[in-house]
């Protein structure tokens, strides 16, 4: 924009784009407004709004100090938009108000052109166009809230926006890394993404199929994914297993991306250090997946999730809880494994971790292990993975029924990802 203004008056550049973005709110709210209420209710059309932004320009530039002129004409505008919206809801009981705040916004694109950088001004006209055309879907998202949703999302912001600020940040016992800050840090970061993958599922993927519940679940939770659709395999369709396999191969694929973000977010040595092996194994996961997947006859009707697995909220006090008390204990665990067994113990209490969630014992080991080497703890972390992984497998086994159809499945998409997982970890060790 600085550029324009070296060929360009710099009052003719303002005057055309003021112009333009009321136009464009002045079409957005012409389209709305006779769709919603009809010609006979509007106050004006898009030329009224293009004629309001204008006004205001006109208005700021003869005063721009003081902005005397500015602001009275803007209360003489918002008693015109008050004696309409008057006559509009006697006569025609329409009592909204969205419109009015609109043309008021509209006013004052002038000054924000004028005084603001363009990254501000664009972003408050897109917000409009967007907020005005996504009414309807606005209200679709209000209509399938469950009744407890605000009170779900008040407890996410109470978790990450009162409580963890409030913790201090020193050692409860000395000598071992563990404040009350960093336990609350890893719970709020892991029921975030817990929480972003139940609205993605909730409110995008809704009447999403078995494959896509993979994905979103094991954003979530690889294991509780995995054992989910196990469960449901044993009852389902023979040429469905396909899919069923798929689908957890795909939420194993998710779990490595998990794990990349938090890695990224609480240590990026590691993270510079085991991303391609993360990547890699997610991309390997996923192509099995597909292998599996279009090896088959793709069934007409794809499964959905029951309403009651689709809808279950992940975001509990109970939940973070649980993490926080594994959290703890998993600290405690690797400090004095460190100190009595060395390395070596530590390798072991990572294959160990993989009977139960891995993730607060792969947080904790990001967060600091007393000076442990990062190459030591990158080659746990994956040691880990690997055998949450094999876990996962004897799960869908044991929650499909072992199903002959849904074995070999299993048996041959899992081992070939646990297969390449090994000779990843062997190249990791001999590099």
């Amino acid at each position: 924009m600085e550029n324009i203004y070296n060929y360009l008056p710099k009052e003719l550049v303002t005057f055309i784009l003021v112009t333009l973005f009321s136009l464009l709110i002045g079409l957005s709210q012409r389209k709305i407004s006779l769709k919603r209420e009809g010609e006979t209710t509007l106050f004006g059309t898009d030329r009224t709004f293009t004629f309001i932004g204008i006004l205001g320009y006109l208005l700021y530039i003869l005063d721009p100090l003081e902005m005397r002129l500015f602001m009275g004409g803007g209360l003489v505008l918002g008693g015109l938009l008050g004696l309409n919206y008057y006559v509009k809801q006697s006569q025609f009981h329409v009592f909204g108000v969205t419109t009015i705040i609109i043309a008021l916004i509209t006013y004052c694109i002038a000054p924000i052109v004028a005084t603001q950088p363009s990254w501000f001004y664009v972003m408050v006209v897109v917000t409009v166009l967007l907020l005005t055309e996504l009414k309807h879907t606005f209200t679709e998202i209000a209509q399938r809230m469950q009744s407890d949703e605000m009170i779900t999302l008040a407890k996410f912001l109470a978790i990450s926006g009162i409580i963890l600020p409030m913790l201090p940040n020193e050692n409860i016992i000395p000598g071992v890394s563990l404040t009350p800050y960093s336990i609350w840090l890893a719970t709020v970061v892991v029921s975030g993404i817990s929480y972003l993958s139940y609205l993605l599922k909730q409110y995008v993927f809704r009447q999403s199929g078995v494959l896509v519940s993979g994905i979103i679940g094991g954003l979530y939770s690889s294991t509780a994914t995995i054992s989910v659709l196990a469960r449901k395999s044993k009852h389902a369709p023979v040429h469905e297993m396909a899919e069923y396999a798929s689908a957890m191969l795909l939420a194993v694929s998710m779990m490595f991306l998990r794990f990349l973000i938090l890695i990224f977010i609480f240590s990026q040595d590691i993270f510079s250090l085991v991303y391609p092996y993360l990547l890699v194994m997610s991309f390997t996961a996923a192509i099995v997946a597909w292998f599996i997947y279009s090896r088959e006859k793709r069934s007409e009707k794809a499964g959905v999730m029951d309403e009651e697995e689709e809808s279950s909220n992940p975001l509990e006090f109970k939940v973070a809880l649980i993490f926080a008390i594994l959290f703890v204990v998993f600290t405690l665990l690797t400090h004095y494994t460190l100190i009595y067994a060395g390395t070596g113990g530590l390798n072991l209490l990572s294959f160990v971790s993989g009977l139960s969630d891995i993730t607060p014992f792969i947080l904790n080991l990001f967060q600091g292990t007393g000076g442990v080497a990062v190459l030591v703890i990158a080659a746990c972390s994956m040691q880990a993975i690997i055998s949450n992984i094999v876990v996962n497998m004897c799960y869908a086994i044991f929650f499909s029924g072992r199903r002959k159809e849904l074995l070999s499945f299993i048996l041959g998409g899992f081992g070939a990802v646990i297969a390449m997982n090994v000779v990843l970890l062997l190249f990791f060790y001999f590099i």
